[in-house]
């Protein structure tokens, strides 16, 4: 059996003390090492192929330079993937692993999960949330580094990292307006979230800087039954939008809660022999690229930030581990933007 490389291996190696190589391969800041000096020692390390004592080190630092991932269903559902990829490679970039638990929603199992990650002394948790809601932290994450993601929470003392629903809102009507619509129809669900209340203000804020009056009866709100499931939604969204399209004064334009909804307000433009974007524009939110790509024509949405998302929120675990008791300031409730992905689905609107 092959002897193990250890650190004085290294440090023979590129003519330096053990100390030296200790602090270049842990990246200890403050220490008068110069650059030369740590290239060799990297380079040294990388020939002899050195892999550090990963429990040795966790013993000597009390960190285990891991990070447990607690999320409801987003490890079930392919659109908020790149909200684990996003921490996963911020986490890794930092030499962290990342141990993701999915829970499906299961009180007890998120329990056992929690503890199963403490029990491994995990630095820090994300604790993240596969729609934008508010959340109770669970009491054990309590005494544990711990950042929401995708999640709010009533207390100011939790950190958070969230998208900007307002803002995502309102660049989404803003491209209606910028078009020419003025009479915009909105389909959302009936569910009390930060997610359907944020666009919704978004909404209404891009229709009074452009001077168009809020009228009511263009907000169709209908229950999802299933809630949260894509036939759910998509059939939630044909309601809602053919409830708008067949009333006396039906819009020229639809802005959908999410672009599941969107995909609803497809269903019910043809049925009612409207075509998309030439007598009805839609635009979604999301940007979901698997039902964004499959309508015809393909789906102007607003992104959800997940892989911007992900790794911000390793960010602010970090910055809270490094710092033992530094209480979170207002920077450290995030609202990351929500930008515009323009496709085929807006134009101009026809002449009623």
């Amino acid at each position: 059996m092959a002897r193990r490389i250890g650190i004085k291996d290294v440090a023979a190696a590129a003519g330096v003390s053990t100390a030296t190589v200790s602090h270049v391969l842990n990246r200890v800041e403050g220490k008068r090492i110069s650059e030369e000096t740590r290239q060799r020692v990297w380079k040294a390390a990388d020939e002899l192929g050195y892999a550090p004592n990963g429990l040795a080190r966790g013993l000597r630092t009390q960190r285990s330079q891991t990070i447990g991932f607690v999320s409801d269903e987003i490890a079930t559902t392919p659109h908020a993937g790149r909200m684990i990829l996003g921490a996963q490679e911020a986490a890794a970039a930092e030499g962290l692993v990342l141990l993701l638990v999915n829970t499906s929603g299961d009180a007890e199992l998120e329990r056992t999960s929690i503890d199963m990650l403490l029990q491994r002394q995990v630095d820090g948790v994300l604790y993240a949330a596969m729609y934008h809601r508010i959340v109770n932290l669970p009491e054990a994450l309590r005494a544990t580094p711990t950042v929401l993601l995708d999640a709010g929470s009533p207390d100011p003392a939790i950190p958070s990292v969230v998208p900007d629903e307002v803002q995502g809102g309102y660049v989404a009507v803003r491209e209606l307006i910028g078009h020419g619509h003025r009479r915009i129809g909105v389909t959302v669900q009936t569910v009390d979230l930060p997610a359907r209340n944020g666009r919704l203000e978004g909404y209404c804020k891009a229709l009074a800087e452009a001077g168009i009056a809020y009228d009511p009866s263009l907000v169709a709100a209908e229950t999802a039954v299933p809630f949260n499931t894509v036939g759910g939604d998509v059939d939630t969204g044909y309601r809602a939008a053919r409830r708008l399209l067949t009333a006396d004064q039906r819009p020229t334009a639809l802005f959908c809660f999410n672009d599941r909804m969107a995909a609803g307000a497809y269903r019910a433009a043809a049925e009612l022999g409207l075509s998309v974007p030439g007598d009805l524009s839609v635009i979604g939110f999301d940007n979901q690229e698997l039902v964004c790509e499959s309508v015809h024509p393909q789906l102007s949405t607003v992104q959800l930030p997940h892989y911007e998302m992900g790794a911000r929120a390793v960010a602010q675990l970090l910055a809270l581990t490094k710092t033992p008791g530094r209480p979170p300031g207002p920077d450290m409730k995030e609202k990351l933007p929500c930008p515009l992905v323009a496709r085929a689905s807006v134009a101009s609107p026809p002449r009623l």
